[in-house]
């Protein structure tokens, strides 16, 4: 049926083929890098909850730890270039650089997914216009044969529907598999934000403990 149809309907297929392809690599892509990222970051986060500081959980964490390990990095950098300033300008500080780490690791995770869904919503559209041209030319095919039989025009007809459904084989695996990322992104989005909560939680603790520290030295001092 492929080959005998019309060119513009076998456009029509090898594009809807090409876009099954895609669609399957990104599937395999980003489930690689879902499951890479997600498993660094529950490493990182119960690094975090065994560490008693922020600098004990930064010596636990491995060199190559992901947008975790750099939340913890962030926050340590932040500390040594704020040596002796106020603690609360230093967690504002952290604060917006864990935010710009959340996001770019979040919009890094999304690549890819917009093609899914535009995949999704535009194939069987394609894969319909295939069917539209592929009906038309066995309506000419009828009116140059002069006859209305339908052994003439069921093997055009046939070549058409095909279009349509190579267009929902390409659609509907694009559909699930992005609603199943849309899933799989969020739920590393809100890991990511226990992480930085946990960043937080221990930066609070280590300057007030500093201060406490200093607090004290400057009473027996007096």
């Amino acid at each position: 049926m492929f080959m005998a149809a019309a060119i513009v309907v076998k456009a029509v297929m090898v594009g809807l083929a090409f876009a099954s392809v895609v669609t399957w690599t990104i599937w395999l892509v980003k489930m690689i890098e879902l499951v890479s990222a997600n498993r660094k970051v529950r490493h990182a986060l119960h690094i975090l909850r065994q560490s008693p500081t922020l600098m004990a959980s930064a010596r636990g964490l491995p060199k190559n730890g992901g947008a975790a390990a750099r939340l913890v990095l962030a926050a340590l950098s932040e500390v040594d270039a704020s040596r002796a300033l106020p603690a609360e300008g230093i967690k504002e500080r952290v604060a917006i650089s864990l935010n710009r780490i959340e996001a770019g690791a979040g919009r890094r995770m999304s690549l890819g997914t917009g093609l899914l869904a535009t995949i999704g919503s535009t194939a069987p559209f394609v894969g319909l216009f295939g069917t539209v041209w592929g009906i038309m030319n066995s309506f000419i095919g009828i009116s140059k044969s002069q006859t209305t039989s339908l052994a003439v025009v069921a093997p055009g007809i046939a070549e058409a529907l095909l279009a349509t459904a190579i267009g929902l084989v390409a659609a509907i695996p694009a559909v699930i598999i992005y609603n199943v990322f849309a899933r799989a992104i969020s739920n590393y989005k809100a890991s990511l934000s226990d992480t930085s909560s946990e960043v937080m939680r221990h930066l609070s603790r280590d300057l007030d403990r500093e201060q406490a520290g200093a607090t004290r030295l400057r009473a027996a001092a007096e």
